[in-house]
């Protein structure tokens, strides 16, 4: 089959299913490659495409959200060089737009989130989307004392020395109406006239040229030496804010005003919409002159312009409710695709890979683009020797978007997928309902081992510094780790009968390897929630990781659980499934983890060697921080989904089933099974009312708590 891959509008309900398993894996390669790897190659106008799709379909088949989604994940885990700086409240990203069609859909969502009738008008501020770097500054008494990058969202890096060098960035707020305590959030850019002029002093100089701005300031940013980062010309636009003192408006319009007037450069142009209509016209105007600016964009960020409206509607995962980005189109090339090869991912995936003749697209030149997989390729005929059209949409690898039929070379061959695995010659199959195809080799396979292990190792799992995915690599060659209890036994075996000192290995010596034996030390130590992350568990993100670890705390009560859990009929699976945001397919893959014994054999070897400290959540101040609560029927002061969040925001719990571990089941109009159930297991019952009291720290009215509500569960 040839032709373009289906719009996520278009997409069945098994296609969707399949595709955000494909995006779900492919994000999550190119996080790494772009965040934890820190050497990008390319911009970040490809990735969000990638992301904006996700979050489309996500959008139209709300149920099929996956656990790994990458709508629940922001940024990276901060670099060990910089001292942490915890973001309260978290940076989070933007969810995206495509089309007129997915801004319209942003604004159904704020409307039916809020109940709002069709003919409440809802005003959005909207402003050019720099293609930069997230950072925050912290201004105490008018008085800059912290800046910091977005980091993971919730942890970045301290960098205010860096941003002093930020030529538009004041010092000092000398307005008498600066509030006490004031944190702005925008973006460290460079001037394209400042950026072509830094690429001329390098090509006199004889060193090699900067890819892009975006790259370049996200470099100078993170630099060790504050006066090298003053030679990147770096500039800061305000677009909102974090911790205050006092609220600094009720129009996120008003705010920017104040900005300005405080000293910040805000990005022109921008202005309040009225509506849908109001908002294209100023994308229309923001895209028609993008040329004649001297900053990179990449879209337009519309927000619901009304404060209380934004507190209201919160957070969903990494990206607030309250705001959007509207991309620009991606930028497309022609290009030869030499051949199609096969790279082994960490969890067996087989991924077909397009290598091409190397192409500029955007500024950036690319030599392999992702296929996905093989239906995509039979859904758009791609054979090897064609021409094809390259499309650069996030910074991730590219993907090729069509082949060009009628470039196409006399007796070429449609695309076979393998039947065996590249790596390790064990058969690679393909289930039923899957769009990927799988070497079955698991642990045997050096693909899979190889990368689990540089998994362990990555920044947001165990972090060990000196410790990356190269020398991973090496020591994987060299036979001294082959699983992950091997790194913290480096240093007992090292010099000893099997292996040579380390010290002594090329590229090392004396220091550098006690260094990496004290920082491996370190890491002895690790949280429960990072822990879970490490062992590189289907469908286990960071944000599962943390769902399972905020639900069970230490590792052997986990465990213990999760061993339980192979009972079919068993509370402990009953428990697991029940927590909101972990389905049955994840459940079974944390079940089946576990009850593997080679995977067995390697959760005993780590506890033997790790301190893996409980889980400890933020904390709340709130009556409810650690109760279970489920939510049941129609509620009438607020939306289900605005009822969770709001939940979670205090320190609950939110889970979706009833078991004996629920604190409360708060019941609307026709509850129906949940209630039942709730009540024949003697968990307390509130009416909407009874809980926003309870949450308040109030006693419940009169006659509200336990109401008798029936009917069938929504």
């Amino acid at each position: 089959m040839s032709g373009e891959k289906k719009p996520p509008e278009e997409l069945t309900r098994e296609e969707a299913k399949r595709e955000l398993e494909r995006l779900a894996r492919e994000i999550t390669r190119h996080d790494k490659l772009y965040h934890i790897d820190s050497a990008p190659e390319l911009t970040d106008s490809e990735y969000d495409a990638l992301r904006q799709v996700n979050t489309a379909i996500e959008a139209r088949f709300p149920d099929l959200k996956r656990a790994d989604s990458p709508s629940e994940r922001v940024g990276a885990p901060p670099s060990s060089s910089f001292d942490e700086v915890h973001h309260a409240p978290p940076m989070l990203s933007l969810a995206n737009a495509a089309s007129e069609e997915d801004l319209a859909e942003f604004l159904g969502r704020v409307r039916r989130f809020l109940n709002l009738g069709d003919d409440e008008p809802v005003a959005l501020y909207g402003a050019p989307k720099i293609d930069g770097v997230s950072a925050t500054v912290r201004y105490e008494d008018g008085r800059l004392v912290l800046g910091a990058t977005r980091g993971d969202g919730e942890t970045g890096e301290d960098v205010t020395e860096n941003l002093r060098t930020v030529a538009d960035l004041p010092h000092m707020l000398k307005d008498p109406d600066v509030p006490e305590r004031l944190e702005v959030r925008g973006e460290v850019y460079i001037g394209l006239k400042d950026f072509a002029a830094l690429n001329r002093e390098r090509e006199e100089a004889g060193e090699e040229e900067f890819v892009n701005p975006r790259n370049t300031a996200s470099g100078g940013l993170r630099q060790l030496d504050p006066t090298l980062t003053a030679k990147r010309r770096l500039r800061f636009f305000a677009h909102g804010y974090g911790d205050v003192s006092e609220r600094l408006g009720s129009l996120q319009s008003d705010i920017a005003g104040r900005f300005a007037a405080w000293g910040f450069r805000v990005a022109e142009p921008t202005r309040r919409c009225a509506g849908l209509d109001d908002a294209l016209a100023l994308y229309r105007k923001i895209e028609d002159g993008r040329s004649g600016m001297d900053f990179e964009i990449d879209g337009v960020v519309f927000k619901v312009d009304r404060i209380d409206w934004q507190e209201r509607l919160g957070a969903a995962g990494r990206a607030p409710r309250w705001a959007i980005a509207y991309k620009f189109p991606a930028e497309q090339a022609e290009t030869l695709l030499r051949r199609i090869s096969i790279s082994v991912g960490r969890t067996g995936t087989l991924t077909p890979v397009a290598e091409l003749e190397p192409v500029r697209v955007g500024g950036v030149t690319v030599s392999r683009a992702t296929l996905h997989n093989e239906d995509v390729i039979a859904e758009r005929d791609i054979r090897a020797g064609d021409t094809v059209v390259v499309q650069r949409a996030g910074d991730v690898i590219p993907q090729v978007v069509r082949a060009v039929a009628e470039k196409r070379p006399a007796g070429s061959v449609p695309f076979a997928p393998p039947a065996v695995c590249p790596e390790c010659g064990s058969h690679a199959v393909r289930e039923e309902g899957e769009a990927a195809r799988r070497c079955t080799g698991g642990l045997v396979c050096p693909a899979q081992a190889l990368e689990r292990l540089r998994h362990f190792v990555a920044r947001d799992a165990f972090d060990i510094e000196g410790l990356g995915a190269k020398q991973i690599e090496a020591f994987w060659d060299e036979g001294r780790v082959k699983g992950p209890a091997d790194i913290f036994d480096l240093e007992e075996k090292d010099g000893g009968e099997e292996f040579p000192p380390l010290a002594e290995r090329e590229g090392w010596g004396e220091a550098s390897a006690s260094n990496l034996f004290r920082a491996i030390e370190t890491r002895r130590t690790i949280s429960f929630d990072r822990f879970l992350h490490a062992l590189g568990i289907r469908h286990v993100g960071q944000s599962t990781a943390r769902l399972l670890a905020r639900r069970y705390r230490t590792f052997d009560d986990w465990r213990a659980a999760m061993e339980a859990a192979t009972e079919p009929e068993s509370e402990a699976l009953e428990a697991l499934t029940g927590i909101d945001g972990i389905g049955p397919v994840v459940a079974r893959a944390v079940v089946e983890f576990v009850a593997e014994p080679r995977n067995g054999a390697i959760l005993d070897a780590l506890r033997a060697r790790l301190e893996i400290e409980p889980f400890e959540a933020p904390e709340a101040a709130s009556p409810v921080a650690g109760k279970t609560v489920v939510f049941t029927g129609k509620l009438e002061r607020m939306t289900r989904q605005e009822a969770k969040a709001r939940a979670e925001a205090l320190g609950a719990q939110v889970a979706g089933s009833v078991s004996r571990a629920t604190d409360y089941v708060v019941a609307g109009a026709d509850a129906g099974s949940k209630l039942k159930k709730a009540r024949s297991l003697g968990v307390q019952v509130l009416s909407e009312d009874a809980w926003l009291a309870v949450a308040a720290g109030e006693a419940p009215p009169p006659g509200e708590e336990d109401d008798d509500t029936g009917g069938s569960d929504a």
